[in-house]
């Protein structure tokens, strides 16, 4: 079974979902047989790299309410997340550009370290809050997993897997998606949001029996989308 999971690296319901992706194929007694391939999303493809403003003073700007509601939306994520086993700081977290982090994720994607390379950077944003978009840092989080710091910064500086982010953007255009987390299970059923840890696992058994159309299994889950990303409930 393959599944490919569009999301981007500063969408906190992204991170949530795939770590119930992640608890549902625990369950599942094929998880061996099941290849997970993460698809490049774009929420702000015009995001600054040098932007200074955390998650709760965007969130404020965003919506037109003041920087206490916007960190009482980031706390609210954060207990959701926590539930999960994950843990957010958006007290530090600044949401910055993602596009060459999503370029070393098709890097190492060729070393076979993709599903590493995706944890690791949403660890490294949510988690340490560390500044994704800086090329250094995104060496250190390479070396970190075993791949060549020189090679890395080499690929960085260049336009290399620029056009397999594009083709993940396009591609998701194509069906429709312009939200994330979005979960496609062997190209015939959908899971839009972080669903439920349940839902993933009736996808799942659900999937393995069954071979037919691109079937929208559930929607309405929490996600972001280009244009919004409320977290206020």
């Amino acid at each position: 079974m393959q599944i490919e999971v569009w999301s981007d690296i500063v969408c906190p319901f992204c991170y949530i979902g795939k770590r119930r992706l992640e608890t549902a194929l625990e369950h599942f007694k094929h998880k061996e047989q099941v290849k997970i391939i993460y698809r490049s999303f774009e929420l702000n493809p015009h995001a600054s790299t040098t932007n200074n403003q955390i998650y709760a003073e965007a969130l404020a700007e965003k919506y037109q309410v003041s920087i206490e509601q916007g960190q009482n939306m980031c706390d609210s994520v954060a207990v959701q997340a926590q539930e999960d086993g994950l843990t957010y700081h958006f007290e530090t977290m600044i949401p910055r550009n993602t596009f060459d982090a999503h370029r070393l994720i098709h890097f190492a994607a060729d070393q076979g370290k993709m599903d590493e390379m995706s944890e690791r950077l949403f660890y490294a944003f949510f988690t340490e809050t560390k500044n994704i978009a800086d090329h250094d840092t995104l060496v250190q989080i390479a070396t970190e997993l075993g791949l060549d710091g020189a090679d890395v910064l080499n690929m960085l500086t260049t336009d290399a897997y620029t056009k397999e982010v594009r083709n993940d953007e396009l591609r998701g255009s194509e069906l429709g998606i312009n939200g994330v987390p979005y979960f496609i299970f062997d190209r015939k059923y959908a899971i839009s949001g972080a669903q439920p840890v349940h839902v993933f696992e009736e996808v799942l058994a659900k999937v393995w029996k069954e071979s037919s159309g691109l079937t929208n299994i559930a929607s309405g889950g929490d996600q972001c989308t280009t244009d919004s990303c409320d977290v206020s409930s």
